[in-house]
């Protein structure tokens, strides 16, 4: 039997309504900030990551699957969403739009060669957010309300943002020649891979998960005590939005995240949350002001982040937001040949309508059918025979107070609206926030 590939996993449909829950919340808020979304593919030309991640971390060096297509040309899954972004809004110049800045969203799989575990899978869905074209720390504190906002609309609220400050281009570069130093004596008491960050990008160092507790890396000097005053203003003038806002943050100086792009700003939000473990943060970011660039565009500052959905859905593993049962409005009772007596075609009438109505494949006896009506959630009954068809009558039955009329065939569409607008639509179709249309 052929099997799925490892790190990669089915969402099988009585999941993947909860994917439908967050993604169309995902879409609401977006929408009140006014992001509008943006779709690229799925893979790239590999040279995109190695430029804009950085050779020497983690992702590119470990973790990009790449492969040589046909015309022998270097491609890469995408293992993170900001650099086709980029890449989008240099070859289409976007960046020329006179609605400055730019607000887009995507949601889509990435893809990184990792060690599979709970809530981290090698085939992965990012929800992301970039805001480009302002240098304003107004932006930032934009971009992690944007972020809260969608947390808070999912019902998650135990959540604290970590924040610290690289620095502009300067200060970055004056913080690493500090920490290279300070690392020089100590770094053979570091894990393999530290060493080798020490000499390719020694802030990768203060990322590292196997040493992140030990006493160099907590004594490391912070790259907020090397701000240059310009960098330090703007960090600030961050926390004072977040403080205006009442939003939690902690400041944390070894805060560095793991992509080579950041400067000024970066962030974490991370969860309490005990279904995630030791997987507590559920979104990350940053502003990367030079990388638009560095890829071959304008001087355009920006600032994104990105949510992880599989840690999102743990964290909501026990959340009401997916205690509703999925249903469908009515379910089709044949009582004779459904070709013949035009049963089909009053179906189709109301699923033309916006109604969401099933009926049976498998020739079903009457009790059978009433069984699997229950299954789908079904609200009402409609019940229909060649008796039915004869007199130009159906019958339609609630399936929770057991009330039933017979009316015209012609009436029944417009009876289950009324009935729908009048008793609460069930919300089966998904397809409106009640059934006022």
């Amino acid at each position: 039997m052929i099997r799925r590939i490892k790190g990669t996993y089915d969402i099988l449909p009585e999941e993947s309504r909860k994917w439908h829950q967050i993604e169309d919340v995902m879409r609401k808020v977006a929408k009140i900030f006014n992001f509008k979304e943006i779709r690229t593919p799925i893979f790239e030309a590999s040279e995109l990551f190695h430029r804009s991640v950085g050779e020497s971390s983690d992702i590119v060096r470990k973790e990009t699957y790449d492969f040589l297509d046909r015309g022998k040309r270097s491609n890469t899954l995408r293992p993170e969403g900001t650099a086709p972004v980029v890449r989008a809004l240099i070859e289409n110049k976007m960046y020329a739009d006179p609605s400055q800045p730019l607000k887009l969203y995507y949601f889509g799989p990435m893809f990184r060669y990792e060690q599979p575990q709970k809530g981290r899978q090698r085939q992965f869905h990012q929800f992301g957010a970039e805001i480009m074209g302002s240098s304003s720390p107004l932006v930032d504190v934009e971009i992690i309300n944007f972020a809260l906002t969608y947390l808070k609309a999912l019902g998650i609220e135990d959540t604290i943002v970590k924040i610290n400050s690289l620095g502009d281009k300067a200060s970055k570069e004056k913080y690493l020649d500090v920490l290279k130093s300070y690392l020089d004596p100590h770094v053979h008491e570091l894990c393999h891979d530290c060493q080798r960050r020490h000499e390719e990008n020694p802030l990768r160092v203060l990322d590292c998960k196997v040493d992140q507790d030990h006493e160099i890396i907590k004594n490391a000097p912070k790259p907020i005590d090397y701000l240059s005053e310009k960098a330090q203003y703007h960090f600030d003038y961050v926390l004072q939005g977040l403080k205006a806002l009442d939003l939690d943050f902690e400041v944390d100086g070894n805060l560095v995240r793991g992509l080579d792009y950041y400067t000024h700003t970066v962030f974490e939000i991370q969860s309490t949350s005990s279904q995630l473990g030791s997987q507590a943060t559920l979104v990350g970011g940053g502003r990367y002001n030079h990388l638009i660039e560095e890829l071959g565009g304008p001087d355009t500052p920006a600032v994104g982040f990105a949510f992880g959905a599989e840690r999102l859905l743990l964290a909501l593993e026990n959340s009401p937001l997916f205690n509703d049962l999925e249903g469908i409005h009515a379910y089709f009772i044949s009582l004779g040949d459904i070709f013949e007596n035009g049963g089909l075609k009053i179906i189709q009438d109301l699923r033309l309508g916006g109604l969401l109505v099933d009926y049976d494949f498998l020739n079903r006896s009457l009790k059978a059918q009433f069984k699997q009506a229950d299954r789908l959630n079904a609200e009402y009954y409609i019940i229909y025979g060649d008796e039915e068809a004869k007199e130009g009558k159906i019958k339609i039955k609630h399936s929770k107070t057991g009330e039933q009329v017979s009316l015209a065939v012609d009436d029944l569409y417009d009876y289950i609206i009324k009935q729908l607008k009048g008793g609460g639509c069930s919300g089966g179709c998904g397809s409106c926030d009640g059934c006022d249309s």
